[in-house]
C-alpha cells in the first residue's frame, strides 16, 4: 500500500509539489516510468526488484481506484440507478 510514515511524506511532498499540472496521461505515465527508473538506481537488476517496482505501481493503482474509482461508481449508481 502506499502508504508510509507521517514523518517520511513532507520530503517526497516537497518534490511532486514542484511537478508541474499534468495536462495529459502521457505525462502522468512518463512521471511513473522514470520513478520506477529511479527506484531501480542502485540495485542488481534481479527479477524480485524488477518485479517489486511493477507491482508497487500496481498496487498504488489498486489504492487509487479503491479510494476514489470506486468511490466515483457509486455516485454514478445513485445518481442514474442499478442496472441490475
Amino acid at each position: 500500500m502506499p502508504y508510509i510514515p507521517k514523518l517520511l511524506r513532507p520530503q517526497y511532498d516537497d518534490v511532486l509539489d514542484r511537478i508541474p499540472e499534468m495536462a495529459q496521461k502521457g505525462e502522468l505515465e512518463y512521471i511513473v516510468f522514470k520513478m520506477m527508473l529511479r527506484y531501480m538506481e542502485g540495485h542488481d537488476y534481479r527479477y524480485s526488484r524488477l518485479h517489486d517496482t511493477v507491482y508497487a505501481v500496481h498496487h498504488a493503482a489498486h489504492e487509487f481506484e479503491r479510494e476514489y474509482l470506486d468511490c466515483r461508481e457509486d455516485i454514478a449508481k445513485e445518481e442514474n440507478g442499478d442496472i441490475a
